[in-house]
């Protein structure tokens, strides 16, 4: 075998430290240093890693680096084979329990680690969660289709389409439930546009991801997933859904409503949060124990809408100070027909903008305000600024986040060139997507290091 084979991805002082002990990749060591001994398996480096360190794979299921130079001994105790694919099996069939469909996209819930390059790619098909996951088998009947296998920035109104008409083909079989594995990092768009594409379902639409891969031993992946699979086999609750991690432990799960759900934390389990409002349920192993009573509840009939448009000439521009026209010019001038604005404070830009933007309502393009606070609403009556955009043709959109906003009027140009009728489309509220007020608990952030604040966080599972 080729010593690249062997000593896959290292080079300088750390390849030299294993051939000097004839330490191979997968080999199950013990590495001696002046004040540590380390247990484990000696992992591939990553292509672009540095050449100093080796990395272990601790029986605790973490990896450490360890300086070749402050090594002094490896004991080897045997070879492991590398085996990066979970065995599928096939889901039991138990009669009398509920159906649910579980369709796959990829993301970090359907991922391994190639730790040659060093990067989660998508390898899991839905078969093979259940086999890491075979409690599911106590919750339904599961069957598994993988749809697509794509990281989530790379979801796009093809794949919005094509999962809404998957979900529809399956609510009309007669399934109970419906769960959809998709990256964190775009789910929220997904939730959104499925919430106008598939309206009224008789059944929960479940969408569920992780923060970390199903390698980790602090992957949210296995908990995520029977928390979906028990929300869309048991729950009344007929809407499209994120769930979660509640807290950063394994407490519980939320459910979030599919248009008021927004990823805040770029690692955190707990990253994704309900804006403005409160989710509709928390969920663990045992219960599902709704927040709020106001849900579209499941329904014995097969009867729906489904809406799978949209037109990708629309974009989101995030206001900043001294913001030129051009911005503004330049989609217009590419021949896009929709831009959300995330306005600053209550819903505004500069006045340099002022002549783009009215040039941009000459030429039919739909210009729609939303505020980069995220909480909150856009209030355009208030100040002249207000005013004077809305005159320009900019139209407020309330408490709609910037990227609900986004794919809607997506949707609502794929349906209708219209702009009046866009204009209808836009400001009707479909699935909670505009609320008539926010409740006081609808906006809480706490700032770490003021004492009543530490003292209420000490009372509580973080």
């Amino acid at each position: 075998m080729e010593e690249k084979e062997l000593y896959k991805g290292y080079r300088g002082k750390a390849l030299e430290l294993l051939k000097s002990f004839n330490a191979l990749v997968w080999s199950d060591v013990e590495v001696k240093t002046a004040t540590s001994n380390f247990i484990g398996i000696i992992l591939p480096r990553s292509e672009q890693a540095d050449p100093n360190h080796i990395v272990l794979k601790m029986r605790t299921g973490y990896n450490i680096g360890i300086r070749a130079d402050k090594i002094k001994e490896i004991t080897i105790f045997g070879h492991k084979e590398a085996h990066y694919k979970i065995p599928e099996k096939e889901f039991p069939y138990t009669s009398g329990m509920p159906r649910v469909m579980l369709f796959g996209t990829g993301g970090t819930i359907a991922s391994r680690l190639d730790y040659r390059t060093g990067a989660v790619i998508p390898a899991f098909s839905p078969g093979e969660l259940y086999g890491s996951v075979p409690e599911l088998a106590d919750i339904c009947n599961l069957e598994t289709e993988k749809l697509y296998g794509v990281f989530s920035e790379n979801m796009g109104p093809e794949q919005w389409i094509g999962t809404a008409k998957a979900i529809a083909r399956e609510i009309e079989k007669g399934v109970d439930g419906i769960v959809i594995g998709h990256g964190t990092d775009t789910m929220h768009h997904t939730a959104a546009i499925l919430s106008f594409m598939i309206q009224n379902s008789p059944v929960p639409i479940v969408m569920v991801g992780s923060q970390r891969s199903s390698d980790r031993p602090s992957s949210d992946a296995a908990l995520n997933l029977i928390h979906s699979v028990k929300t869309a086999a048991e729950s009344d609750i007929a809407e499209v859904m994120v769930c979660m991690f509640g807290p950063t432990s394994d407490v519980y799960g939320l459910l979030h409503r599919g248009t008021r759900v927004r990823k805040m934390h770029s690692s955190y389990r707990s990253t994704f949060r309900t804006i403005g409002d409160i989710p509709i349920a928390m969920v663990n192993k045992n219960m599902i124990k709704p927040l709020r009573n106001d849900y579209k509840k499941r329904r014995n009939d097969r009867t729906f809408k489904l809406l799978p448009y949209f037109d990708d000439r629309v974009s989101i521009v995030y206001y900043y100070p001294n913001m030129k026209a051009d911005i503004i010019d330049t989609l217009v001038d590419s021949g896009y027909k929709g831009i959300i604005i995330a306005g600053t404070g209550l819903g505004h830009v500069n006045k340099p903008l002022y002549p783009a933007l009215k040039r941009a309502k000459e030429l039919d393009v739909a210009v729609y305000m939303t505020v980069q606070t995220l909480w909150g609403y856009a209030q355009m009556y208030v100040y002249d600024t207000g005013r004077d955009l809305m005159e320009l043709g900019v139209i407020p959109l309330a408490n709609m986040l910037p990227e609900v906003a986004y794919v809607k009027l997506g949707w609502a140009l794929g349906q209708t060139q219209d702009l009046n009728e866009v204009k209808n489309i836009m400001l009707t509220t479909y699935a909670g997507e505009m609320t008539l007020r926010e409740p006081s608990n609808g906006y809480l952030i706490f700032q770490g290091g003021i004492p009543e604040v530490e003292e209420f966080i000490s009372t509580i599972k973080k």
